[in-house]
């Protein structure tokens, strides 16, 4: 494994850092003088981006691997600690969001494909890194999960389970961990704006923009908050839906517009 120097920058990896979130998170990182290991299946755009922000070889690298695939992802955390060393901060932002049906049989496979990206695809990212943390007595462990994770909606079937699925994975996680010194941080989105969810077909109250959400997740990771709904005020609607009684939460929802289905809008894994 590289030895990195003690007074080398410290290093974050980030999976889904070809667009949106992802991006958005690198150039928050970056800003702040961090070494990048960034993570997409389109590894060109991450090239272009670091070029136009004019960032020094040395400070970052691009690992071309998709989420889904357990093998791939696996292999650009190792090949991230072959060249790079220990990251302070793994981040699993990786994840796509499409429209199901269960009726129809093609969106079994869509909702099979989104658990792969979002939460197997989750775990392995995590895989490589944990056990050097807790040799190291320190690190950051953090997944993107959302304010879908907080009560089902109707066509977001496989979205809202995924993420819903990814709080809880968080919080076993950060129970295993306890007393190592590496820390689980779960972050929940509301609507940012990014090409994913410039697709939907319905109100997206507290919309931020991609670079205002990474400037509040920089800071929620390094304070090594376990749990943080961004914004804030997302997270006070996400408590009142839940506190809804399911028949009012039902007739809140008649009639609002599904999320696209797969041939219907563009997905989006970063």
């Amino acid at each position: 494994m590289t030895q990195v120097a003690v007074t080398d920058p410290p290093l974050v990896f980030i999976t889904g850092a070809s667009s949106g979130i992802g991006q958005a998170l690198a150039e928050r990182y970056a800003a702040a003088g961090w070494r990048l290991a960034l993570v997409a299946r389109r590894t060109g755009e991450i090239e272009s981006w670091a070029a136009r922000a004019g960032l020094p070889p040395e400070r970052w690298r691009a690992y071309g691997a998709d989420v889904s695939d357990t093998g791939s992802i696996v292999a650009a955390g190792q090949a991230c600690l072959a060249t790079q060393g220990v990251p302070e901060v793994v981040i699993a932002n990786a994840g796509i969001s499409v429209g199901m049906d269960t009726a129809e049989r093609e969106d079994i496979d869509v909702m099979a494909r989104t658990f792969a990206t979002n939460n197997t695809g989750m775990a392995a990212t995590f895989h490589p890194f944990v056990a050097p943390m807790r040799e190291r007595g320190r690190g950051r462990l953090v997944g993107i999960a959302s304010v879908a994770a907080i009560r089902g909606l109707p066509g977001h079937g496989a979205y809202c389970a995924s993420k819903a699925a990814v709080v809880a994975y968080c919080e076993s996680l950060r129970g295993e961990l306890r007393g190592s010194g590496v820390r689980v941080v779960t972050l929940l989105p509301g609507y940012i704006d990014t090409p994913l969810t410039r697709q939907n077909r319905y109100a997206m109250p507290f919309l931020m923009a991609p670079q205002a959400f990474a400037d509040r997740a920089f800071r929620a990771i390094g304070a090594g908050d376990s749990y943080r709904v961004i914004p804030w005020q997302m997270g006070v609607v996400a408590k009142l839906l839940r506190a809804l009684p399911d028949a009012w939460f039902d007739r809140l929802l008649a009639g609002r517009p599904r999320k696209h289905r797969q041939g219907q809008g563009r997905r989006d894994a970063g």
